[in-house]
C-alpha cells in the first residue's frame, strides 16, 4: 500500500504569485525540511502544529539556498516529460524498462516481462496510471533494495532486524533502535554506488545510532569515497522522475 497524502497546510507565494511553495505538515516529520523539485516547485515539511512564524523564519534563512536551487532546476529543465513514460531508468540495478501503452478497456492493470511494462485498459485516468506505476516502483523496490542490503550486510558483518521499503519524500532511509532499517523506493534512480553508501550508512546505524565520529568512521571503514556520494545523494532528489511524486 502507498503512504497516504498527508494534509496540506498552506499554501506559500514568492514574489511571483503564479509559483507557489507548498507547505505540507507531515506527521513523520520532526524537524522542518525544504525540497525543491525538478519543476523549481517548492515544498516545505513541516511537523504537526508547526506555527506559520516558524515556518516563516525556517524559509527566511534557507531563501539563499532554495532560489539557487530553483534557479539550478529551470537550467536543467528539458521541457515538459510525456505520461505516462516510455522509459523507466533504474541506475541503481542497471535496469531500464520500456512503457508500452498497449489499450483496451475496463480498469487500467499494468503486465511485466523482463525490460517491458504492458499498460493495459483504459488509460486515459493519468492518475490511475501513475498510482499502478508507483505500485509497481515500490513492489520493485522492495525485491532490489532488500536482496541489496541482505548481500551488503552479510559481506561487511552486520546484522539488522527487518527491511521497510516505501516512496518518502524528505528521506532516503533511517534505521530504528530494534534494527529495522527503513529505504525509499527512489534509490532506485541513483548510481549503484551511491545506492551501497545508502545501505552501508543506515547498517552502521546499527551499532551506532547517532552520526558520531565513531559513527563516520565505520562508515569510511566500509565505503571509501562515502562524503563524494553522500554529497550525490543530498541531490538525488532531481533524478527521481517527476512522476512518482505527481510533480
Amino acid at each position: 500500500m502507498l503512504d497516504a497524502p498527508t494534509p496540506q497546510l498552506s499554501l506559500w507565494s514568492d514574489e511571483d504569485p503564479s509559483e507557489c511553495w507548498v507547505v505540507r505538515e507531515s506527521r513523520r516529520a520532526r524537524r522542518l525540511a525544504v525540497r525543491v523539485f525538478q519543476t523549481g516547485r517548492v515544498e516545505v515539511v513541516v511537523p504537526p502544529r508547526t506555527s506559520r512564524h516558524a515556518v516563516e523564519h525556517f524559509i527566511a534563512r534557507h531563501r539563499s539556498w532554495i532560489e539557487h536551487k530553483r534557479a539550478e532546476a529551470r537550467r536543467n529543465t528539458t521541457g515538459s516529460q510525456p505520461f505516462p513514460p516510455r522509459t523507466i531508468e533504474l541506475p541503481a540495478c542497471d535496469e531500464s524498462w520500456r512503457v508500452h501503452v498497449a489499450g483496451g478497456e475496463g480498469r487500467p492493470r499494468v503486465a511485466h516481462s523482463p525490460g517491458l511494462l504492458s499498460l493495459h485498459g483504459d488509460c486515459r485516468n493519468a492518475r490511475a496510471v501513475r498510482q499502478l506505476l508507483l505500485e509497481w516502483l515500490i513492489g520493485h523496490a522492495r525485491a532490489v533494495l532488500a536482496a541489496a542490503l541482505k548481500d551488503c550486510s552479510r559481506d561487511l558483518g552486520f546484522a539488522y532486524a527487518r527491511v521497510i521499503v516505501r516512496r518518502q519524500r524528505t528521506r532516503w532511509g533511517s534505521c530504528s533502535a530494534r534494527g529495522t532499517i527503513s529505504l525509499n523506493c527512489c534509490l532506485l534512480f541513483q548510481r549503484r554506488e551511491v545506492m551501497r553508501y545508502l545501505l552501508v550508512h543506515e547498517l552502521a546505524h546499527t551499532r551506532h545510532m547517532n552520526h558520531s565520529r565513531r559513527f563516520w568512521q565505520c562508515v569510511a571503514e566500509h565505503c571509501p569515497g562515502h562524503r563524494a556520494l553522500d554529497r550525490e545523494l543530498l541531490d538525488g532528489w532531481r533524478r527521481v522522475p517527476p512522476w512518482v511524486f505527481g510533480d
